[in-house]
């Protein structure tokens, strides 16, 4: 009887990577949790550090996409790192939505920019935890 031996496997990039998908859900959750003081507050200035936030998450996720199109190389395709790549590039896209929904007038930009940046921060942690989670090689089925 013989049986194959289960064990993990970790992107090339794996710390680095990880620490930009942490950079990228703590400006996201900084950048919704302004839009929820703008809510409440109606202070013109937290919709512009979420603002500002926004635009930080959109750089650090576009690092960490370059990072996770490395898991797209022939040798190293699973159907986990197309599914991240995927969520992450929906993020980023959300992102620039929600960007561009904050470029308005402040007053203008609250209920879109709000539903929005909870949209984001949600993709982005979803994105996060496929990303650091361990791929398995070898193994049954």
């Amino acid at each position: 009887m013989s049986s194959t031996i289960e064990r993990p496997r970790f992107p090339m990039f794996h710390p680095f990577h990880a620490v930009l998908l942490g950079g990228t859900i703590t400006l996201f959750l900084g950048a919704l949790l302004c839009d929820i003081a703008y809510a409440r507050t109606f202070e013109i200035q937290w919709n512009n550090f979420a603002s500002w936030l926004i635009v930080g998450g959109l750089v650090v996720g576009a690092v960490a996409l370059a990072c996770s199109t490395l898991g797209l190389l022939p040798s190293r395709r699973t159907r986990q790192s197309i599914l991240h790549a995927a969520l992450l590039l929906a993020t980023l896209i959300a992102g620039l939505l929600n960007a561009l929904m904050h470029a308005r007038d402040a007053w203008a930009s609250m209920p879109g920019g709000l539903v929005l940046s909870v949209l984001v921060f949600v993709l982005a942690c979803v994105a996060t935890w496929l990303g650091c989670r361990p791929t398995r090689i070898g193994g049954t089925p």
